[in-house]
């Protein structure tokens, strides 16, 4: 069945479940590519969802969280991911959620591209919960470290012929979502330019995830947030980003009451929660219309 049918008959959640299940015609695996960190140091590497139409296309920079992009069934003895280096880490080991993500995003006509900030690094088995204070993840930090990878990301995109410049979106989940909203930050102080709008599923908010407490942005942003959250604090977001909204940011917060951490991970255990299935539903329903073409 092809993919725009299928989308047509299934509601959006039942097609996020469907894409990982093999369902949805899309390509066997997202093609691996390299491009340079706006360190001006690291090779990253990343992987690319493309539409199966002609573009050129909008895009979208997808940032993983703390576990990294894979799968945890397969990070575990990863280090280094890159070029010429052999890995069971790669594009056919993504983790169901970002492969889910990429396929929702390329079914929609978007090209979709999801960074690898950690295995570049020689930390591609990612990092555990509650491991914030880990030293060895200072050098992949959500602060200073990553956004100048996105910065990459968005470089490396406004230079390829099939991508729209001036149409790339910023997506990004926990430790991913933090570095989203560091990212829209240090946009907001740049005269013009950078990401149209950004998404930021459950951030962590306090002074260890954000680069300030005083939090702008000039270009849209909204932020989704887990009342039943293990791993951060939605009230810490709220003290962070609803004065942010008062004095006019263009930041909106959506609250699912009920709701886990990862409560958009497809697999199993969180999708028998009903607050995350309901809010799956939502966030893919408000995606296209935050990201308008």
């Amino acid at each position: 069945m092809k993919r725009g049918k299928l989308f047509a008959f299934l509601g959006s959640a039942n097609f996020f479940a469907a894409s990982i299940a093999g369902l949805v015609t899309a390509q066997a695996q997202p093609a691996t590519v390299y491009f340079a960190s706006g360190d001006g140091t690291t090779q990253l590497v990343g992987y690319l969802f493309a539409p199966l139409t002609s573009g050129p296309h909008p895009a979208v920079v997808m940032l993983h969280g703390r576990a990294g992009p894979y799968s945890a069934n397969i990070n575990e003895d990863c280090t280094l991911v890159a070029r010429d280096v052999s890995s069971p880490c790669n594009a056919s080991s993504l983790s169901k959620r970002h492969e889910a993500w990429g396929n929702y995003w390329a079914d929609h006509g978007y090209l979709a591209l999801l960074p690898d900030s950690f295995g570049p690094r020689n930390k591609g088995h990612g990092f555990g919960r509650f491991s914030h204070g880990d030293p060895d993840r200072d050098d992949v930090n959500e602060r200073s470290v990553r956004p100048l990878d996105a910065e990459g990301a968005l470089s490396y995109l406004r230079s390829r012929a099939d991508v729209v410049p001036d149409h790339v979106f910023l997506q990004g989940w926990s430790n991913g979502a933090s570095t989203v909203l560091n990212v829209m930050v240090r946009q907001a102080a740049k005269p013009s330019g950078g990401f149209r709008a950004a998404m930021a599923l459950y951030p962590g908010c306090g002074p260890r995830a954000l680069i300030s407490q005083d939090c702008k942005a000039a270009s849209p942003v909204t932020v989704f947030l887990a009342s039943d959250d293990e791993e951060v604090s939605p009230v810490n977001c709220h003290r962070v980003l609803d004065p942010a909204r008062t004095s006019g940011s263009p930041i909106e917060i959506v609250d699912y009451a009920g709701a886990t951490h990862d409560f958009d991970d497809p697999g199993k255990k969180r999708q028998s929660i009903e607050a995350n299935r309901t809010a799956l539903d939502d966030v893919l329903r408000r995606a296209l219309g935050l990201f308008a073409k």
